[in-house]
């Protein structure tokens, strides 16, 4: 009985982390800032790096803030960089080279926010785009970077999400015990 208590508390510590990174987003930012993800072997975006970079284009279409900055270096079997293939993404959609900065060194959502935070002025104030389960630990750490920052989460397929946010808890967790969270 134990056992299974835990198993629900576990999945309903998920689904909620789901539901906070599907809030909308509101007011003016100096960027949205796009958490790097997957590229393909062959040199494409994972599914989950199309959502990230779509719904960062949909923001910015709407005014939210003048930049979008793609962050993401070279994964292990990767022809390019997450923010490079992210980017290249976004201009296929409308977003011209000007309104993007690319930061390229991270391996992490942590260097993610530092390394960022280093192409942006003092005291900006952020958007930062990933899956919506992933919200909430973005929006801890940018924030030990930026003077204010709002979580955008994008949504992928039920099970992934369910996949992914049971393991978002465990993240969170670790990077609560590491000191991370802002």
């Amino acid at each position: 009985m134990l056992l299974l208590g835990s198993a629900l508390i576990y999945a309903a510590l998920g689904a909620a982390l789901d539901r906070y990174g599907q809030r909308p987003v509101r007011g003016r930012f100096d960027a949205i800032v796009v958490a790097g993800c997957r590229v393909l072997p062959d040199g494409r975006p994972s599914m989950a790096l199309r959502r990230r970079t779509s719904l960062a284009v949909e923001l910015w279409e709407q005014a939210i803030a003048p930049r979008i900055v793609f962050t993401g270096g070279i994964g292990p079997d990767a022809p390019a960089s997450e923010a490079a293939v992210a980017a290249a993404y976004a201009q296929r959609q409308g977003v011209p080279s000007e309104a993007l900065l690319l930061e390229e060194r991270s391996t992490s959502t942590e260097e993610n926010a530092r390394f960022a935070a280093e192409l942006l002025p003092e005291g900006a104030r952020v958007v930062v785009v990933s899956d919506a389960y992933h919200v909430l630990r973005c929006e801890r750490v940018f924030r030990r970077y930026f003077a204010r920052v709002r979580g955008a989460g994008s949504l992928g397929h039920p099970w992934a999400r369910l996949r992914g946010a049971l393991r978002e808890v465990l993240a969170l967790a670790a990077y609560g015990a590491l000191g991370r969270l802002g």
